[in-house]
């Protein structure tokens, strides 16, 4: 009889590391791997490795394979092929040819070296991604230099998936073997977009149309692992199968309903890839092989760090573009430990070797975080004429900016910094407005914006727009850490500055008025209030009235919107929405222990919970104090994080 004691280990261990992981702001994937290094035979040997685990680890890079299929665009692809097909294509092959080298020196293996090779080529888009999009730093060159790259290194692991196989195969019957696979390739390939393109679309209308989402899951694993299959039966890879489904997928437009389903499947089963991957790793082989560590480490970190800078300089980036960006890509990533996976099971690598490239990788990837957090510290110590031509940018913004005085300084010019820019204008109030695209500010400035190109949460960068002789500052894109940066910028220098800031619902504005904010305009609650006062006025309440609400409103910070009841259809779209208060009625049946008592006695307001309203023989009351005494089948109607209302809930009934 199988014991659940391992399994249940297992995932208590994956839910506290990745609980930690999420803690430190580092990537969930490094606690699966934690975790599978101590479940794993290294360590405490609770889940021994078999052909389960190997399939649940397959299916997982099946899921990471489709997921890069559907984002794979091909006009995507040609607005950055410069990037791609060159800075990406160069440092692939670079790498592939530098480790192969090494390997060759050290051991005299090529195989090996190619397959190590591959895998170091790697870097982690989910760590890379995910740092510079919450710095706000993906529309910079040097992020865009990065996503560059990452795109073309997703493509390359296709090839290289088929390459393994073949290399695999004896050097007797390789080339036979990779004409073979690429004959196999073009046939497969063919047939799929050919016939799948014609299929796709009517295929998914079908299945749309019955209005069943638990019948579109099903069809989207069904093609997912169809499709996998249909390759595998042709001697083709799964993940190559996976890729191409995400492809047909991603010219229908299910692309992001697919997207949004298929993500808990991918996530968990990665998890699992990733546990599988840690419980390859084994001590002793780990101090036995420590050198060879320590060597790869150096190929992924200074080696791959010095090939991107260069690359980059020679296709015309700015010395401190291409640092930065080289610092970012200076790691192994997610798709290495795939590559690596499959050159074991083929035999290209021997176990220490192997665990020895994981061990590198995984450490790299834990130095990632801290080297994008400061890449632009140590670019500016290690790079100062580039940061001197920069200086010239900052005159340029100051030269633009010299005119104005008393004016709103509006950071960030998308839809809603437009539309404050134009009541600005029809008012006669000056401008001037900041933004970090590109295009935009080129379009924008050459249509007559007062608009530059710049960071808002660079100190210099506000000082050149005149932070100085400024009457207000707008930040009116909703991401609260990047307002948090400007607040304090700002605040350095202005702390007597009016600052208006946009974020999307409440649960955010006590941080960013704790950080310095005159005001915080939460989207949900002021659309919520707007809707109101439409209605209120149609209801036929006189528009004086309306206006009063609306200021009181305003003035007690949404008070009266503060909290909602949960229905099973809200969309929770992360963690963070658990914490947001919310109400909760609590009917107090005979015996209750509140009932008789007053409700200051319940020590409510002690646990964080306030009492909106309550409700008695069906009537709902607010005119009640701390001495209003509590009566059987009374309702409370309470306000307050989930955790609070449980506490208060119990003491209402309970005692």
């Amino acid at each position: 009889m199988h014991s659940l004691a391992p399994l249940v280990i297992v995932l208590l261990a994956a839910v506290l590391a990745v609980t930690l992981c999420r803690s430190l702001k580092v990537p969930p994937m490094l606690g699966y791997l934690v975790v599978g290094f101590l479940a794993g035979p290294g360590v405490m040997n609770l889940v021994p490795v078999g052909e389960e685990t190997t399939l649940l680890g397959e299916i997982g890079i099946v899921f990471m394979m489709f997921s890069i299929g559907l984002e794979f665009s091909l006009p995507k692809l040609k607005a950055m092929r410069k990037l791609v097909f060159g800075v990406g294509l160069a440092q692939v092959v670079l790498m592939l040819l530098l480790v192969t080298g090494v390997a060759i020196v050290l051991t005299g293996s090529a195989l090996s070296g190619f397959a190590v090779g591959g895998a170091l080529a790697m870097s982690s888009t989910a760590i890379v991604s995910k740092l510079l999009a919450e710095r706000l730093e993906l529309a910079q060159p040097h992020g865009q230099l990065a996503i560059g790259v990452l795109l073309f290194q997703d493509i390359a692991v296709v090839p290289l998936l088929i390459l393994l196989p073949a290399f695999a195969g004896g050097s007797a019957t390789l080339w036979m073997d990779l004409g073979l696979a690429a004959l196999k390739v073009v046939v497969v390939l063919a047939l799929l977009l050919s016939f799948g393109q014609r299929l796709m679309r009517p295929w998914f209308h079908l299945v749309a149309r019955q209005r069943s989402g638990e019948l579109f899951m099903i069809n989207v694993l069904l093609v997912t692992l169809g499709v996998a299959y249909l390759t595998e039966l042709s001697g083709l890879s799964l993940a190559l199968g996976a890729f191409v489904a995400g492809m047909l997928i991603s010219e229908t437009e299910y692309r992001y309903q697919v997207e949004e389903d298929i993500r808990p499947f991918r996530d968990i089963l990665l998890g699992f890839f990733f546990v599988t991957v840690g419980m390859k790793l084994q001590l002793s082989v780990l101090f036995e092989r420590s050198v060879d560590v320590l060597l790869l480490l150096a190929l992924l970190i200074p080696a791959k760090l010095a090939i991107v800078f260069a690359l980059a300089r020679a296709f015309g980036h700015r010395a401190s573009e291409s640092l930065r960006g080289a610092l970012a890509l200076a790691q192994g990533g997610e798709f290495g430990f795939v590559l690596l996976s499959l050159s074991g099971n083929l035999g290209l690598v021997s176990s220490s070797t192997e665990q020895a490239a994981i061990a590198a990788v995984l450490i790299s990837m834990l130095i990632a975080p801290f080297l994008i957090q400061h890449a632009e510290a140590i670019s500016r110590r290690i790079i100062r004429q580039d940061w001197m031509l920069q200086s010239v940018d900052l005159h340029q913004v100051l030269v633009e900016s010299m005119s104005k005085n008393e004016h709103v300084l509006i950071c960030g010019y998308g839809r809603s910094g437009q539309a404050l820019a134009r009541l600005l204008e029809a008012e006669g109030v000056p401008f001037f407005a900041l933004d970090m695209d590109p295009q935009r500010v080129r379009e924008a400035g050459e249509a007559g914006d007062q608009v530059v190109f710049g960071d808002a949460g660079r100190k210099e960068v506000l000082i050149a727009a005149g932070l100085a002789r400024a009457k207000a500052l707008v930040i009116t894109f909703a991401d609260t850490h990047a307002a948090v940066r400007i607040l304090d910028a700002v605040h350095a220098e202005r702390p007597d500055l009016p600052v208006i800031v946009r974020t999307v619902d409440d649960s955010d504005i006590d941080t960013l008025r704790q950080a310095g904010a005159e005001e915080v305009v939460a989207e949900v609650m002021e659309g919520s209030l707007m809707l109101a006062s439409q209605a209120l006025m149609v209801a036929g309440v006189p528009l004086s009235r309306v206006l009063r609400r609306i200021r009181s409103v305003r003035e007690e910070r949404y008070q009266l919107f503060k909290g909602f009841f949960r229905g099973l259809s809200d969309d929770i779209e992360g963690v963070e929405e658990f914490l947001l208060p919310r109400l909760l009625s609590v009917q107090l049946p005979d015996g209750a222990a509140a009932i008789g008592q007053p409700l200051g006695a319940l020590g409510l307001s002690g646990i964080g919970v306030t009492v909106k309203a309550i409700r008695r023989h069906k009537i709902r009351r607010t005119d009640f104090d701390d001495g209003f005494e509590l009566m059987s089948n009374d309702v409370l109607v309470l306000l307050g994080q989930p955790e609070q209302l449980a506490k208060a809930e119990s003491r209402l009934l309970e005692g």
